[in-house]
């Protein structure tokens, strides 16, 4: 072996990192905290129903959203009742600390 491969494999692993790094925040990024984003979950919210598989995607996605949504006067009867905290529970989304 050479003796400088060692830092190409170095170099290369860290790319690799920062490759993955930049993808985890740009999916973070890219979430749209729009309360609607949260429809699937109504009936479920509404304890008329189970809460779905596409329902507990949605809340995965919009956990970055919670605590805006629950410091929303409007909207946090809604995110912060016990149905939704059991739909989250269900679905095995954390509750935030706001």
């Amino acid at each position: 072996m050479k003796k400088g491969s060692g830092c190409g494999v170095a170099a290369w692993c860290l790319a690799a990192m920062v490759v993955v790094l930049v993808a985890e925040v740009h999916e973070t990024v890219a979430v749209n905290c729009n309360v609607v984003e949260l429809t699937p979950c109504l009936g479920a919210i509404r304890g008329s129903e189970d809460p779905s598989p596409d329902c507990c995607s949605k809340l995965k996605e919009q956990v970055p959203c919670f605590c805006g949504y629950i410091n929303n006067p409007i909207l946090r009867p809604y995110v912060d009742s016990p149905n939704a905290k059991k739909v989250a529970a269900i679905c095995d989304v954390p509750t935030p600390k706001c």
